[in-house]
């Protein structure tokens, strides 16, 4: 074999080997209760803000610095606090859910970034046009149809 077809082959098992390596990567979303389980690994959790317990950011104090309780998005029992030290969260009180990525590590998730699923607008307004369009069909039914029309 020549050199350039051994370069080749061994180029083509890197590429394998690499694509192989950012399969396994692909993030999936824990619970609260796994990632408690695997403290200091860099995990995804899917959760809902708990809106009974306070949201502590004083922009006059440390500017960077929020931290809120989070529920379970399946299982509201389980519960964390978060500290998120990038400052405000845009969206964080009307949030359907968050996705928190970071490290659970003494009893709290260190979170480097959050992602915000607020509700859909479009939800809401379709109720009411889907009522005034059934309203109108009840108050002005329409005209009968007839199957030959003269020209």
């Amino acid at each position: 074999m020549k050199k350039i077809h051994i370069i080749l082959l061994v180029f083509i098992a890197g590429s394998i080997a690499l694509l192989i390596s950012l399969l396994n990567t692909g993030a999936t979303y824990e619970t609260i209760a796994e990632a408690k389980a695997m403290p200091g690994k860099f995990v995804h959790v899917a959760v809902r803000l708990d809106k009974s317990k306070p949201v502590e950011f004083d922009a006059k104090k440390d500017p960077n610095y929020l931290s809120f309780y989070a529920v379970g998005v399946e299982n509201p029992d389980q519960a964390m606090k978060v500290i998120y030290r990038n400052g405000e969260i845009p969206n964080l009180m009307i949030s359907e859910r968050l996705v928190l990525k970071g490290k659970y590590m003494d009893d709290k998730f260190e979170c480097k970034d959050v992602q915000t699923k607020c509700p859909s607008k479009y939800k809401e307004e379709m109720k009411p046009t889907e009522k005034s369009i059934e309203q109108n069909a009840v108050n002005n039914p329409a005209p009968a149809t007839t199957a030959a029309t003269n020209y």
